[in-house]
C-alpha cells in the first residue's frame, strides 16, 4: 500500500522557518511526483509545490516561491519542504500527496492529479 507520513509542523514566529518531511513507503520513490498542500478551514487545499522524482521537475506556487525548497532524497524515499520567513497567512494544514502521472510540462500541485495522500501536520506562525 502507498503510504505518506507527513511531519515538522509546529509553532514558529514569523520569520522563522521550519522544515517538513514527507516520508513515503509502498511504492517504487523514484517513478513519482510528491506534492505539498496547505489547508485552512473554509478555504480550498492549495498547491504549494511539488517535485517529481521521474524528471526532476519543481515547481513553487506564488505564495512561497522564494521562501521555500523542495527537495528529495531517493535514499531515505523522503521529500523535505524547507520553509523560510514563515508569516502568519502560512498557518494551515500541511499534506503530502504522491502521484505517477507523467508531466510534458513539469509537475504541478493541481490537487485532482494526486490520487495518494497523507496525513496533514500543523503549521502555526505567530505574530
Amino acid at each position: 500500500d502507498v503510504q505518506l507520513q507527513a511531519s515538522g509542523g509546529g509553532l514558529v514566529q514569523t520569520g522563522g522557518s521550519l522544515a517538513l518531511s514527507c516520508a513515503a513507503s509502498g511504492f517504487t520513490f523514484g517513478d513519482w511526483t510528491i506534492a505539498w498542500f496547505r489547508q485552512v478551514p473554509g478555504k480550498e487545499r492549495e498547491g504549494i509545490s511539488c517535485i517529481s522524482n521521474r524528471d526532476g521537475s519543481i515547481y513553487y506556487g506564488d505564495s512561497v516561491r522564494g521562501r521555500s525548497t523542495i527537495s528529495s532524497d531517493t535514499a531515505k524515499n523522503t521529500v523535505y519542504l524547507q520553509m523560510n520567513n514563515l508569516k502568519p497567512g502560512d498557518t494551515a494544514v500541511y499534506y503530502c500527496a504522491a502521484t505517477q502521472r507523467d508531466w510534458s510540462w513539469g509537475c504541478t500541485p493541481y490537487r485532482r492529479l494526486y490520487d495518494n495522500w497523507g496525513q496533514g501536520t500543523q503549521v502555526t506562525v505567530s505574530s
